[in-house]
């Protein structure tokens, strides 16, 4: 079947991979912006989108960089995060994602004295706004957080206390970001092993700007229960094609994480612009796929990459031939993987998943 733009729009969706600092609304900023007198490249929306669409695909790491300085400079009040927040959630559901996880950095919005738990607190505040509003307006949605650390700080033992202290108002799990190449996931192990004690889950980045090692230090050191991109686990698999078929030789490092069906959380659109791979067809994600690894499909920066999860299924189906059978795979997998509690996950995929795919094959 032929899935159109508002096929794929109407089809329930699950995020898993969202940065709340890398989404904002272009117009939102500029406001925003205006308000405490920071310099954008444009005051124009759509020129302001274009800019960080395209310096994000610069392949310059300092313009890249800078597009987070914009939009992290804007988030340093309760009242700027609060709002981002429930556009945030509101732009979502939109785009019939049904369950979300945001991660955020919390030391990154202190800059004006926010504690934080301040920090925490407007973020959550603003994402009960948004699911709020959003059910007024016949939209679904579950939206949970992630903390994260940042690698190449000092403070994650204090993220992780906080991700702890925070289970009962939003938080859902913790996560390491920033440079991954030369900051190993086991720099932060007592922050994982205080998660592991207190029984809150992790996730972390992994597998994207650095390969194999950094994947096996986060999930066999630090004990990740989900990979941030991963991609690069294709670099521990030899892969031999005929015809159709594909003869794979694993190593130790991808025959756990197939084998564990441990998720992996890709980012296809993202990826090309850090240089995973050229064109969504050459993106590894399909590959995983075919070879039975637990892929899910997410946004990372949807500012940066001008994307939504109705683009990234879209150019999937587009552009690698992916089908109705292959998203609804996808969405179940983030869906039962997802660091909800099970009734959550339950009703999620019993009322509003299989629904939904079953009313887009008519």
């Amino acid at each position: 079947m032929t899935l159109s733009p508002d096929t794929i729009t109407a089809l329930p969706k699950v995020l898993l991979h969202d940065h709340l600092d890398g989404g904002l609304r272009p117009a939102t900023m500029i406001e925003l912006a205006a308000e405490i007198g920071h310099t954008l490249p444009s005051t124009d929306p759509e020129a302001l989108g274009s800019w960080f669409v395209e310096a994000a695909n610069s392949g310059s790491l300092v313009r890249y960089l800078e597009t987070f300085e914009h939009t992290v400079a804007v988030m340093q009040t309760e009242e700027a995060l609060h709002r981002v927040a429930k556009e945030a959630v509101l732009d979502l559901a939109a785009d019939g994602v049904v369950y979300a996880e945001l991660r955020y950095a919390p030391e990154q919005h202190q800059r004006q004295g926010l504690s934080l738990q301040q920090v925490v607190d407007a973020v959550h505040a603003g994402i009960a706004d948004g699911v709020a509003t959003a059910g007024e307006e016949g939209h679904r949605v579950e939206v949970g957080t992630l903390l994260s650390a940042m690698r190449q700080a000092e403070n994650a033992d204090e993220i992780a206390a906080l991700t702890i202290a925070n289970r009962d108002a939003g938080a859902v799990g913790f996560d390491i970001a920033g440079p991954e190449d030369g900051f190993p996931p086991s720099r932060q192990l007592s922050a994982f092993r205080t998660l592991r004690e207190a029984n809150m889950p992790s996730t972390a980045h992994a597998g994207e700007a650095a390969g194999v090692e950094s994947i096996w230090e986060a999930l066999q050191v630090c004990g990740a229960l989900r990979l941030g991109h991963g991609v690069r686990i294709i670099e521990d698999i030899q892969i031999e094609r005929e015809d159709e078929q594909i003869d794979a030789t694993f190593g130790e490092v991808a025959a756990w994480v197939l084998d564990r069906q441990i998720p992996l959380e890709v980012c296809p659109c993202s990826n090309l612009q850090t240089g995973i791979a050229d064109t969504i067809a050459e993106h590894p994600v399909s590959t995983l796929r075919d070879l039975g690894f637990a892929v899910t499909i997410n946004t990372d920066n949807r500012l940066m990459s001008g994307t939504s999860m109705s683009n990234e299924m879209q150019r999937l189906v587009d552009e690698a031939d992916w089908d109705l059978d292959d998203l609804e795979e996808v969405t179940l997998q983030a869906a039962w993987n997802a660091f909800a509690p099970f009734h959550v996950k339950q009703a999620m995929v019993t009322e509003q998943i299989i629904p939904g795919f079953e009313a887009a094959r008519g």
